[in-house]
């Protein structure tokens, strides 16, 4: 089991183009930790803002009566891709990983793959 710091550590090291990432508490919206970013990338306002999107997504399936899982949610911008992937599991219950790539040096699907391998190991 990886702790917070070596989960987020996995995150951008087995990432190609990763820029940054956090592990968010979204029933606050509080990250418990980040690493990466810089003056252009606030992880913290980033992880507060995703949180709002999560709580969305989850109205919006208890509206329509969805009854499967939210694996992750892609924002596609210009010249970035933000991941967010719910964690699942009874030590993970109400978190996410967030991680932020360059779109022209990143792979999305080995970030997925990633994401998932770090979902399966972090201990909170």
């Amino acid at each position: 089991m990886a702790s917070v710091e070596v989960s987020l550590k996995e995150m951008l090291a087995g990432v190609e183009g990763a820029l940054g990432a956090a592990v968010v508490d979204y029933t606050s919206g509080m990250a418990l930790g980040t690493l990466g970013g810089g003056k252009d990338l606030d992880l913290t306002v980033a992880a507060a803002g995703n949180t709002d999107v999560i709580r969305a997504k989850v109205r919006t399936m208890e509206q329509l009566g969805l009854k499967g899982q939210i694996e992750d949610i892609l924002i596609t911008l210009d010249r970035q891709y933000h991941v967010i992937r719910l964690v699942t599991g009874r030590t993970g219950n109400g978190l996410f990983l967030y991680l932020v790539l360059d779109r022209a040096n990143s792979n999305l699907a080995m970030a997925r793959h990633q994401l998932k391998r770090v979902e399966e190991s972090i201990e909170i």
